[in-house]
């Protein structure tokens, strides 16, 4: 049986680390295609090696130098998004994981739903900005987009457990993050090396912080209205500490389906990697016996307003979800280099959005240029008061 060839955007990171530990479990299935990475050169040249593969692809110019030391010289080196576009629309490639942080990974994805791929999507970025877009290509070219996020590919697969047309409602969980308890007078003071350590998933430390803030889970419930194709109001999230149910789906009937597993990546990225199979793989069993309890509690939008933020941004329509995104993104960049206070991340995002001006029906052009003017509004965002 011939192996599939799969590209991973995004290989030196978290999701794509836990993708290339799928592979090596699946080595008679599939085969490392290309590879791309960020500024991690080193790490990227020995993927490259360990799984033979001819092209990868470097986010910057200036590594080029570095990048040929450390591969062999047979290796085709690519450039930036454009480099990322040219293997994602390969005739060769069969699978494309996108797992690039930030908007980065939204043209490569165009042109895989163009080319008609497999595209196993990590970037919640992607549908976020152009949801509408992506979807409308991936209809028309027969791709196939699978979710990997572990959300989002709980409800995927309780789905299959029941009518579309009998869907009621679908409930996003969400860890709370490391704040889950804090009072909100306290959350000013919080500090970057604190919103960077979640207390359930290893991740990067933008996705963490997100996770921190909710504004993870807020990026998810605008994914999941594209992705399911179904309105935000129809989409609750709820908070469970444990991480062991991943989402939920109800039915008319009042009854739910939910899934559950230990928390670790691996399982949905091989679900949407092997799907429709469910293969044995890298994932422990739930030991009942050690289970002691699972709770659910109501997420505080008072001290964590970024779900909300999210149903404005949707309800505004046009760009605002690219302008909640691109915002967000400046808004932890400067968290991080200690320029805003944590909740100066909803207020910048919150000020964004307040100075959007919507367009109906927004091309990729518009969203990209409401893209660029979040991201200098953020950057120019002072503190009053």
């Amino acid at each position: 049986m011939k192996r599939q060839k799969i590209v991973i955007l995004g290989s030196t990171g978290s999701i794509g680390t836990s993708t290339l530990d799928v592979v090596r479990k699946f080595r008679d299935t599939f085969e490392v295609h290309a590879l791309a990475a960020g500024r991690n050169i080193q790490r990227l040249a020995e993927q490259a090696r360990e799984f033979a593969v001819k092209t990868v692809v470097i986010s910057h110019a200036e590594d080029l130098p570095l990048a040929q030391s450390l591969l062999p010289e047979k290796t085709q080196i690519l450039v930036g998004v454009p480099g990322m576009c040219t293997v994602a629309k390969d005739p060769d490639v069969d699978v494309v994981l996108c797992a690039v942080v930030g908007t980065a990974g939204l043209l490569p994805v165009m042109d895989a739903a163009r080319a008609g791929k497999r595209i196993a999507l990590a970037s919640k970025e992607v549908l976020v900005m152009a949801g509408e877009i992506v979807q409308k290509e991936v209809k028309a070219s027969g791709a196939v987009l699978l979710p990997v996020d572990s959300e989002h590919s709980a409800i995927f697969q309780c789905l299959q457990g029941g009518e579309r047309r009998d869907v009621s409602r679908l409930i996003l969980t969400a860890s709370g993050g490391p704040f889950r308890t804090l009072p909100k007078a306290e959350m000013a003071a919080i500090r970057p090396e604190s919103a960077a350590r979640h207390p359930t998933w290893k991740m990067g430390k933008k996705i963490t912080i997100d996770s921190a803030s909710l504004m993870n889970k807020a990026l998810e419930l605008i994914e999941a209205v594209h992705l399911f194709q179904i309105p935000e109001s129809q989409i609750d999230v709820v908070v469970h500490p444990q991480s062991l149910v991943h989402s939920m789906v109800e039915f008319a009937d009042a009854t739910l389906l939910a899934q559950m597993s230990v928390p670790d990546m691996r399982s949905p990225i091989q679900y949407a990697l092997t799907y429709p199979r469910k293969l044995p793989g890298l994932l422990k069993p739930l030991d009942f016996k050690t289970l002691i309890s699972m709770t659910f509690e109501p997420v505080d939008d008072d001290r964590f307003p970024a779900i909300q933020m999210a149903r404005r941004a949707l309800q505004i329509r046009g760009a605002a979800p690219a302008v909640l995104n691109a915002a967000n993104e400046i808004a932890v960049e400067r968290f991080v280099r200690g320029e805003v206070c944590f909740t100066d991340i909803f207020a910048i995002v919150n000020d964004a959005l307040n100075h959007y001006e919507p367009t109906p029906n927004p091309t990729l052009d518009s969203i990209l240029e409401a893209d660029a003017l979040a991201r200098e509004h953020a950057r120019n965002w002072m503190a009053h008061g």
